[in-house]
């Protein structure tokens, strides 16, 4: 089940603009990164009543500041009136001390409040949220989302969702702040785990996208004149669109690191083995991702996977 959304907006779902204060959704939105401070300042754009936390209050501040919205300095300030909490944080244990720790959100929510994870983690950790969630009366949905910085700057993230159906469509006015689209794709877990599958795709991808540059440049092809060529066939991708130029011209000092690869990798290679599988492709990936870190890229865009291609058809 997926929707699309520019035909969604808060309004058109009973929710007024953020002129109108009465009937409005109370939204929280723990995590104010490159990815959770634009999208908090959507909702808040798109007329909800927000209120954020951050670790760094600084952050916080400053959103409240930009976005007009409000900022809490707990957890439990942030979420006790809240309708919906979201969460977009860095892994697993962040995401336990934002929401089933003693001073987390899980505990101070009120009942039948929507609990909603943005961020990549474990199926694992979902299915345990979900778990948690119910037995606080609570409601709860594994929402990883594709698209990068760029993608929740601009409104246009993809979203999968892991959870009941008829909370998928109550949560619709929200995803579509700053989601392009989003589909359910089954019980808590599910959307992790089809995010898993975005991950490895896009490690296969930037393989396929090394190797053939390596070989273009060794055989004098004029790069740009490729990729404008190529972009528009069957070998076209948003990789080859957005980062064939730069992995040519060495420029990785952007997008998304390469830690942050290293870690949504092993969840798909964790998955992979407690199904009994091997991942030969994405086992190599995060080798080649572990050393590029070891040698301080860690910060890098995942596109730098171009420089240990090269470096292994040395030898």
């Amino acid at each position: 089940m997926g929707y699309q959304h520019p035909t969604f907006s808060a309004k058109s779902f009973g929710y007024k603009n953020k002129n109108h204060k009465e009937n409005k959704m109370r939204v929280s939105f723990i995590g104010l990164g490159v990815m959770g401070y634009p999208m908090a300042g959507h909702l808040q754009k798109a007329g909800f009543d927000v209120t954020v936390f951050n670790r760094t209050q600084a952050k916080a501040v400053a959103w409240a500041k930009q976005f007009g919205g409000q900022y809490a300095e707990t957890v439990a300030e942030c979420v006790k009136n809240a309708d919906v909490v979201l969460t977009c944080v860095g892994n697993d244990d962040d995401v336990r001390s934002m929401t089933t720790a003693a001073t987390g959100a899980i505990p101070a929510m009120k009942p039948g409040a929507v609990l909603i994870d943005h961020t990549t983690t474990s199926a694992l950790l979902a299915e345990e949220l979900s778990a948690a969630a119910q037995q606080a009366g609570l409601h709860f949905m594994d929402a990883p989302v594709s698209g990068g910085q760029a993608g929740a700057e601009n409104g246009v993230l993809t979203i999968m969702c892991g959870g009941d159906e008829a909370l998928f469509a109550k949560m619709q006015p929200i995803f579509a702040a700053y989601g392009r689209s989003s589909v359910l794709m089954g019980a808590a877990g599910q959307g992790q785990r089809a995010k898993m599958v975005n991950q490895i795709c896009i490690a296969g991808v930037l393989n396929g996208l090394s190797e053939g540059l390596m070989l273009a440049e060794q055989a004098g092809l004029d790069i740009p004149n490729l990729v404008a060529c190529l972009k528009n066939g069957a070998a076209g991708s948003w990789q080859m669109e957005n980062r064939a130029l730069t992995m040519s011209q060495e420029k990785f000092d952007f997008g998304f690191a390469i830690d942050w690869m290293i870690k949504d990798l092993g969840f798909c290679l964790d998955e992979a083995a407690q199904l009994g599988l091997r991942l030969p492709m994405t086992e190599n990936t995060m080798t080649a991702y572990q050393r590029l870190s070891a040698q301080g890229l860690g910060r890098m865009d995942t596109s730098v996977l171009i420089q240990a291609v090269k470096e292994a058809a040395k030898k």
